[in-house]
């Protein structure tokens, strides 16, 4: 199975930069050692269960809490998909085929 988990996820009550808390919350997907891409609005991972997708995300969470963020903002989405895997890059693949390159 293949869990996309798109997500972004940093603290409201902080600077305007968020820059720093999103790399905290960065180190923390990067470390669980599932294949991830970080876009300029958020960060997209993929996992094989459900399940493991919901513990990045609780990772994450306490990672702010432990910065003390006292108030979090963040959107989650999946796209869950039985029998395939890596459409992390397959995904993107499949629409070059049709137009070419996308940029980068």
């Amino acid at each position: 199975m293949s869990v996309l988990l798109q997500m972004a996820m940093f603290p409201t009550d902080k600077s305007e930069s968020k820059s720093k808390e999103v790399s905290e919350v960065l180190k923390v997907i990067r470390d669980c050692g599932y294949p991830y891409k970080l876009t300029a609005m958020s960060t997209i991972i993929e996992t094989e269960k459900m399940s493991e997708a919901l513990l990045i995300i609780q990772k994450c969470y306490d990672k702010l809490e432990e910065l003390g963020s006292k108030r979090i903002y963040s959107t989650i989405t999946f796209d869950i998909r039985p029998g395939h895997e890596n459409r992390l890059e397959g995904k993107v693949k499949s629409v070059e085929n049709h137009i070419g390159e996308v940029s980068k």
